[in-house]
C-alpha cells in the first residue's frame, strides 16, 4: 500500500501525495475551479485532472524532475532551462483567461504593508528593506497583460531529456505581467536567467525582472517566517535581497 505523504499544508490549502496521485484540498472552491480551467487553457504540459469534487482536486503526477529547488544550484542543463523558456513563451502568447488578474494597486499595497512589517520586526537591516523597496516599485508599471502561471517557482517546472514534461500548481493562473513569471522561475537562480531567455527570447525588461525579484522576496518573507519556513537559508529570499545591495554598492 502506498504511504500518504503530506506535501504542503497551511491555513488556505493542503496537498497530499499517495503514490502517483496528488490530492489538493482548498478552502476556496473558486480557486480550485480556476486552477482546473487554467490547466485546460494552457498550451503547455500540465497534470492530468483525475477528478474534481470541491474542495478536493485529484491530479496525476507528472513525469520528470523539477528544474531545481530554492537554496541549491540547479542541476538541470542549459537546454532544459531553454525548453522551459520556450514553454513559457507559448503560455504568454496564448489567449488570456476570462477571469481578471491581480490589480497593481493591490500588489503595491501589499508591498508597502509587508515592508512596514519587516521594518518593525527587524529580521533584516532597515537599509536592505528600504533599498529593495525602491527597486521593487519598478515592477509596479503599466504592462500588457499576458496569460501567466502566477506562481512559477522552480519546483513547479518538470523536465526530462531536456524537455518540459509538466508545469504544476496553476491556482494563480490569470492575466498578468510576463516578467513576473520569468522572475519567479529564476528567483535565487539568477545565473540561469540567460539559459531561460535562450528559449524565451531576449525581448524582456530586465529591470522589471530584478524588481520582481525584490518584490517577491519582500512580500513573501512574513508568510514564510510565520509558517515555519526560513527565508534566511542560503540562497533563499533574504540572500536575494542582499544581492541587490551588492549590485548597487
Amino acid at each position: 500500500m502506498d504511504e500518504v505523504e503530506l506535501v504542503v499544508a497551511h491555513s488556505e490549502r493542503a496537498t497530499l501525495r499517495v503514490g502517483e496521485v496528488f490530492l489538493k484540498v482548498d478552502g476556496d472552491p473558486g480557486r480550485s475551479a480556476r486552477e482546473v480551467r487554467a490547466m485546460e487553457l494552457a498550451p503547455v504540459p500540465t497534470p492530468e485532472v483525475l477528478w474534481h469534487e470541491p474542495p478536493a482536486l485529484a491530479l496525476a503526477a507528472v513525469p520528470g524532475t523539477a528544474l531545481g529547488v530554492l537554496g541549491a544550484p540547479s542541476e538541470a542543463s542549459p537546454a532544459a532551462w531553454a525548453a522551459a523558456g520556450r514553454a513559457l513563451r507559448r503560455l504568454h502568447e496564448a489567449p488570456l483567461p476570462a477571469w481578471p488578474g491581480r490589480p497593481l494597486e493591490e500588489v503595491e499595497a501589499e508591498l508597502e504593508r509587508e515592508c512596514e512589517w519587516l521594518l518593525a520586526h527587524s529580521p533584516l537591516p532597515a537599509e536592505v528593506v528600504q533599498r529593495n523597496r525602491r527597486i521593487a516599485r519598478g515592477a509596479l508599471r503599466p504592462r500588457r497583460p499576458v496569460f501567466v502561471h502566477g506562481d512559477l517557482q522552480i519546483t513547479h517546472v518538470f523536465v526530462e531529456h531536456d524537455e518540459v514534461t509538466g508545469i504544476i500548481d496553476w491556482s494563480e493562473g490569470a492575466p498578468g505581467d510576463a516578467m513576473f513569471d520569468l522572475a519567479i522561475l529564476t528567483l535565487g537562480h539568477e545565473e540561469r536567467l540567460e539559459d531561460l531567455l535562450a528559449g524565451y527570447g531576449t525581448d524582456v525588461d530586465r529591470g522589471a525582472i530584478r524588481a520582481w525579484w525584490s518584490l517577491r522576496s519582500l512580500t513573501a518573507a512574513r508568510w514564510l517566517l510565520e509558517h515555519g519556513f526560513d527565508p534566511d537559508a542560503p540562497g533563499c529570499e533574504f540572500d536575494v535581497l542582499r544581492a541587490r545591495m551588492r549590485e548597487s554598492s
